[in-house]
């Protein structure tokens, strides 16, 4: 029987203007912007749609910014009669799922990721720390270029994206040696990412410990939908150990290829990506190109997406 996976984005999804065209066309979203305002404690709707995209680039305001954009894209797609028989979502987009499976709050939720983003930014002094990806190489081919740029500092394996991308985070000088072996070895390209932190290594685990105390003051729902966990790329209905993977999500490689593999070995065939951008989207269609999958990040891509299913 087929079945339906909506999926959420991660950090550097983000731009100025995201879910804007969304609150112009249901005015009523704006409730939402205001609730997350109050939550936040500063003008969150502004930052979002007119920047700078500076600020919205910061950790702390890029996590709270994309998980009320996704939610913004979600619900007129609830509205409309959508029913997701699984959801999950990449490293931050987790978050964005547990709100949809009824989890967290949504109140919990922006107030416990602009936490999350000020603990994995502050883990690492600023410069030392970062990631890298060398496209088109396996992980066993990768392994002992990891093992080699080991000698010049910390370094480990830290997404599963698609085949042929898999990013390290670690120690700055281990990460430029990575690129530099990469590159020798023929990856397609290697090169140090645009974040300001290792994240998914070993080396956030303190913030991992920081995340698990914030987690212990809220009180979790009963789970309507299924969700993914990236930290072990299972299917959890009940909310037992949420945080626990969560925590554990934050110093662990994410599983996004093996979530989404999980996915569809349950049945999915369909993806509704929500959310800004559309990352996922071509992810997914690397690890399995039958799947079909659409997005919403807009008015315009929500209607198509409501037309394609038949709602």
């Amino acid at each position: 029987m087929s079945k339906t996976a909506f999926v959420f984005p991660g950090q550097g999804a983000q731009y100025v203007g995201m879910a804007k065209a969304m609150t112009d066309r249901f005015p009523e979203l704006n409730e939402k912007l205001e609730t997350a305002n109050e939550v936040l404690g500063f003008d969150i709707r502004k930052l979002m749609f007119e920047g700078p995209e500076k600020d919205l680039s910061l950790t702390a305001n890029t996590q709270p910014a994309i998980l009320i954009a996704s939610v913004l894209c979600m619900i007129p797609f609830l509205n409309a009669g959508a029913k997701p028989d699984l959801c999950a979502g990449l490293s931050l987009g987790e978050y964005t799922a547990h709100v949809l499976s009824g989890t967290f709050d949504f109140e919990d939720a922006v107030a416990l990721v602009r936490k999350r983003g000020r603990f994995m930014q502050d883990e690492v002094p600023e410069g030392t720390g970062g990631m890298a990806v060398a496209v088109g190489l396996t992980e066993e081919e990768l392994k002992p270029c990891v093992e080699e740029a080991s000698q010049f500092g910390q370094i480990y394996f830290s997404n599963y994206n698609c085949p042929g991308q898999i990013t390290v985070s670690g120690e700055i000088n281990a990460l430029k040696k990575f690129v530099e072996i990469t590159e020798k070895k023929g990856s397609k390209k290697s090169l140090l990412l645009n974040v300001s932190a290792p994240f998914h290594s070993p080396m956030l685990a303190g913030a991992g410990e920081k995340l698990y105390r914030e987690l212990d003051k809220i009180t979790l729902k009963e789970m309507k939908v299924p969700v993914v966990s990236n930290a072990d790329a299972k299917i959890i209905k009940e909310n037992t150990n949420v945080k626990e993977l969560l925590k554990k999500q934050i110093y662990s490689p994410v599983l996004w290829q093996q979530s989404v593999e999980t996915m569809i070995e349950a049945g999915v065939d369909t993806f509704v990506e929500i959310g800004p951008g559309s990352v996922l989207k071509g992810l997914i269609k690397k690890i399995n190109r039958s799947a079909t999958v659409y997005n919403i990040s807009d008015p315009e891509t929500l209607d198509q997406t409501i037309k394609e299913l038949n709602l």
